[in-house]
This record gives structure tokens, C-alpha cells and sequence, in this order.
């Protein structure tokens, strides 16, 4: 059976790919998005009253992992890509409807600019261009339960790496992106399966490209430049 399924908005970010994106939502609330709604949706009436919440859920589509099929299993980052998990307790992209779902704050709307109605949003993990199917108020008293548990991900826990930018070459990146980039690095953008010391990355954000290594629990960059498409 077909359902039909419409793209009501797309994000602008700093992320011109995915690689260096955090793994969910929320690990740098200082990351800065909008979501902009395609002309058919630019009418302010139906964000009438979204300004009341502080969070908002974004069901979006993993545009950037398209491939032919998917797996039972997959390999989650946060037990080291080695290890397998069913699907559907991970929130792999390679699944069955490559359907990603987010929880971001809301920061500002803006209904009057000349792409219509904006929403200003932070903490948000999705690359540049992302299209969104449908937006949601969170709501506390239904969406935050106490008594959850996180699975393998209690365990696993998240990490941050000690970042060491130079700072002639952290004055190289905007004022307004440095916290967020520093926030991005500590969360280590590497696949979880390299551990490679030698091994220089490049990670193109807000539009700036910073080349990095990393040895045991410290990021060191190399080199700033400008962002090339």
C-alpha cells in the first residue's frame, strides 16, 4: 500500500554534509537551524499558537543515506560499530522508511521574512537541506517519561573529547559558530570503527572547512579554511 507522503518544509544549517552531525538532538543546544516551508505551507495560520511550547518534535527523512534496501541488524556508534543491534531498537538511518525524528527548542518565529514563515530553532541534528514532514509540539506531561530506560545506550553513555584549537585559527570561524563548533568537535565526528591517530579529518561547517586529528581523548585541529562546494 502507497501513503503518500509530503515534504512541508526543509532545514537551513550550518552542515553542507552529514558528516560531523551530532548523533541526536540536543547534545549541542548551541547548534542553530530554521526551518522554511515550501510555498504551498507558507501560511502564518498554521503556526498559530506554536510560540506557547519551548520544543518541538520534526519528522524528517534521512535524505543524505539513500541506498537499495536495509538490514535486520545494524551497527550502533555508540557501541563502537562493531557490535549488532535490531533496527528497530536503534535509530539507525538504514531502515525500511528512512524516517528520522528529532526533538529541538523552538527559539524564535518569524512571520514575516521573504521565504514566509521561519522557525528559529537550536540543538537540532540535521544537515542542511533536510526535508521535514511534519512538526508536532512537544508536551511534557505526555512526551517526558521518568521512568524510562535507554536500553544499550545507559550503558554505552556519551563521551566528550578535549578539543585544542589554536586560537589564530579558531579566529578564522565566525564569532557566531565558534561555541557550536567547539560543541560539535567534542562530541568526536569520526566514525565510531576509526581510531586511527594519524588520520586527518575535514569537517565543513557554517562555512568553514577545519581539518583535525584526534589521539586517545583529545582533538587537535590542524587548519581552518574556507569551505569549498
Amino acid at each position: 500500500m502507497d501513503i503518500p507522503m509530503t515534504v512541508v518544509a526543509r532545514v537551513r544549517s550550518d552542515f553542507p554534509s552529514k558528516f560531523g552531525i551530532p548523533r541526536q538532538s540536543g547534545l549541542v543546544p548551541e547548534l542553530r537551524a530554521q526551518v522554511v516551508f515550501e510555498p504551498e505551507y507558507r501560511n502564518p495560520d498554521m503556526l498559530r499558537g506554536i510560540e506557547g511550547f519551548s520544543h518541538l518534535w520534526l519528522v524528517w527523512n534521512f535524505s543524505a543515506n539513500r541506498k537499495d534496501g536495509w538490514s535486520p541488524t545494524v551497527r550502533p556508534p555508540r557501541l563502537g560499530g562493531n557490535t549488532r543491534m535490531g533496527v528497530f531498537a536503534t535509530r539507525s538511518p538504514f531502515r525500511p522508511n528512512p524516517i528520522g525524528l528529532s526533538c529541538v527548542r523552538l527559539e524564535e518565529v518569524r512571520l514575516s521574512t521573504p521565504d514566509g514563515p521561519v522557525l528559529v530553532i537550536s540543538g537540532a541534528d540535521l544537515m542542511d537541506g533536510t526535508p521535514i514532514f511534519d512538526i508536532k509540539p512537544y508536551v511534557s506531561y505526555a512526551d517526558c517519561q521518568y521512568d524510562a530506560r535507554g536500553g544499550f545506550t545507559d550503558t554505552a553513555g556519551e563521551y566528550l573529547l578535549a578539543v585544542d584549537f589554536p586560537s589564530e585559527l579558531l579566529e578564522k570561524v565566525p564569532e557566531s559558530r565558534r561555541e557550536a563548533l567547539l560543541g560539535v568537535l567534542a562530541h568526536d565526528p569520526r566514525p565510531s570503527y576509526q581510531q586511527d591517530p594519524e588520520r586527518i579529518y575535514g569537517l565543513s561547517f557554517g562555512g568553514v572547512n577545519v581539518r583535525f586529528r584526534v589521539e586517545d581523548e583529545r582533538l587537535q585541529v590542524v587548519e581552518v579554511g574556507q569551505q569549498t562546494d
